[in-house]
């Protein structure tokens, strides 16, 4: 047999299977219904708008503490816990009473 003659069958068989496939992947796509996407729709002009607003609000700041501020934030709270342990104190005084003897 000639070798182009059967290179020429290959390419005519091959030309063949390109077309059955062609018309299996139409009918497969016909078939199936798209679901629809969820999320925003593309090009959206509500992702236009989110972005203007979230662009316009400053990042918050740290706030720091200065030394000094640190400080009068300590004493108020040792002068807090004192009057604190001065209260229990008076408030368990009566009532350690000793016990009547026989």
């Amino acid at each position: 047999m000639d070798v182009r003659k059967i290179v020429a069958e290959i390419d005519a068989k091959i030309a063949s299977l390109q077309k059955a496939r062609a018309v299996l992947m139409d009918l497969d796509d016909s078939a199936v219904v798209a679901k629809p996407q969820r999320g925003r729709p593309k090009g959206s002009t509500n992702a236009a708008k989110a972005a203007a607003v979230n662009t316009a609000k400053p990042k918050a700041r740290k706030r720091n503490l200065s030394p000094e501020g640190r400080k009068r934030i300590a004493d108020a709270m040792k002068r807090r816990w004192a009057e604190r342990r001065k209260a229990v104190k008076k408030e368990a005084a009566p009532k350690k009473e000793a016990p009547a003897k026989k």
